[in-house]
């Protein structure tokens, strides 16, 4: 059996006005699937729903969408992180996390201004605070033990 440490992680990013939610929330999730804590490499599992904090350019008057403008929007994938980390720490796994998701973000979507933000947070925030509406991810081809992990702590 995996040892594995949970940590509850709050990803904010801005990105491009016509990003598709699910790919960034599925970027995120495999961004973590080999997280590397110095020269160690380590397995890593993120089951979370990703979604927009910014409202949507709003119609125009005959109800049509208004064109997309060059601003950025602002998205969000909260979630629960299962990993076998080497540091038994959540503060630092979440910071491995967080190298993994700027990595990976930055390569998809270029400079953005400012790299993602990755934060450790309390489970219940990822229960309390993720919308209906949100798009549901998980890290494909992950490790068994750790998404079953994850999977527990999610329902």
């Amino acid at each position: 059996m995996l040892d594995a440490l949970m940590v509850s992680l709050l990803v904010t990013t801005d990105l491009p006005p016509d990003t598709d939610l699910a790919e960034f929330g599925q970027l995120v999730a495999d961004a973590v699937q080999t997280l590397q804590h110095g020269e160690v490499t380590y397995p890593g599992f993120l089951r979370g729903a990703a979604f927009w904090l910014d409202r949507p350019a709003p119609p125009s008057d005959d109800g049509l969408p208004l064109p997309v403008t060059e601003e950025l929007r602002f998205a969000a994938l909260l979630g629960y992180l299962s990993a076998s980390s080497p540091s038994g720490s959540a503060k630092e796994t979440a910071a491995d996390a967080g190298r993994a998701i700027t990595a990976a973000v930055a390569a998809r979507y270029g400079d953005l201004g400012s790299p993602p933000a990755v934060m450790a947070i309390r489970s219940e925030d990822v229960r309390e605070r993720t919308p209906a509406s949100a798009v549901l991810v998980r890290t494909t081809d992950a490790v068994p033990e750790l998404a079953t992990a994850a999977t527990r702590v999610y329902v």
